[in-house]
């Protein structure tokens, strides 16, 4: 056998291990990034809410319905909670939904236990994470989506535009769940047009949307909406804000650094 046809028998060997991984790939509907937010300004009993109203959508006959209705009728799913810019927690790995089965058991999973929260918040450190997760997991889904939610500005890491604008140069859609939520730290880091921080800075892709949280108490309705949107691939929520004015004003993303950079000297916790 000539050298030239070792070489080509050589190359074809090499090529069988990411062929065989390309076709393990399992095709959905979705592919969806649950980024949820356990910074330091989240108090334990905000981290329980947060952790027991995601397993109650779950399960929750609406994305049941919203599940079924895909062309494959299944999707994939992980949930990392996420602070500083280089802390991130995998709660549940990347995991294929198809049954009530496969929800109930994350939904115990979440519930199991609860971490306590991180320091900083870093929604540009989250993007990027989510964003590089989606490589290799396993999955071919018709859309992906980072669902993002958060109590506040970025304030540590890469601008969050930039994180941003590379999840969305790899065609992933960002929808976000601002929490408008009043307590002591929200007074102090959080910002009053949370909503609109996130429509201008952080959500993007076809159809995104954001969902505020002005209370607790709104919390599982608000995530199981959002999840039915988002498994269902239903046309976007109209972005309708008290003060419109605001929306067509030049929007300061990187106030959360500008306040970190103000207020941290009053604080002993880097």
């Amino acid at each position: 056998m000539s050298p030239c046809g070792m070489w080509k028998i050589l190359a074809c060997f090499l090529c069988l291990p990411a062929l065989a991984a390309f076709a393990q790939e399992v095709e959905v509907d979705l592919e969806l990034f649950l980024a949820v937010d356990v910074s330091r300004s989240m108090s334990p009993e905000e981290l329980d809410i947060q952790r027991r109203g995601y397993a109650e959508a779950l399960t929750s006959p609406e994305v049941t319905q919203a599940l079924r209705s895909g062309l494959y009728g299944k999707i994939a799913l992980t949930y990392v909670e996420w602070a500083e810019d280089y802390a991130q927690r995998v709660i549940v790995p990347w995991t294929l939904v198809e049954t009530t089965e496969d929800a109930s058991k994350i939904a115990a999973r979440l519930t199991a236990h609860f971490d306590p929260s991180l320091r900083r918040t870093s929604i540009s450190g989250a993007l990027n994470y989510a964003a590089q997760g989606f490589e290799d997991n396993g999955f071919k889904g018709l859309r992906r989506v980072i669902d993002i939610s958060g109590d506040g500005p970025n304030n540590q890491g890469t601008p969050v535009l930039d994180a941003r604008a590379d999840a969305l140069a790899r065609g992933i859609i960002i929808n976000g769940l601002p929490l408008m939520t009043q307590d002591a730290l929200s007074n102090v880091w959080g910002i009053p047009d949370l909503d609109i921080y996130y429509e201008h800075c952080v959500i993007g892709g076809p159809g995104s949307f954001v969902i505020p949280v002005h209370g607790w108490v709104q919390f599982p309705d608000a995530v199981r909406r959002k999840l039915v949107l988002e498994i269902a691939g239903l046309p976007a929520i109209p972005k309708v804000y008290k003060a419109q004015a605001v929306q067509q004003a030049p929007y300061d993303c990187l106030l959360g650094e500008k306040m970190w950079r103000d207020r941290r000297s009053f604080f002993d916790i880097p």
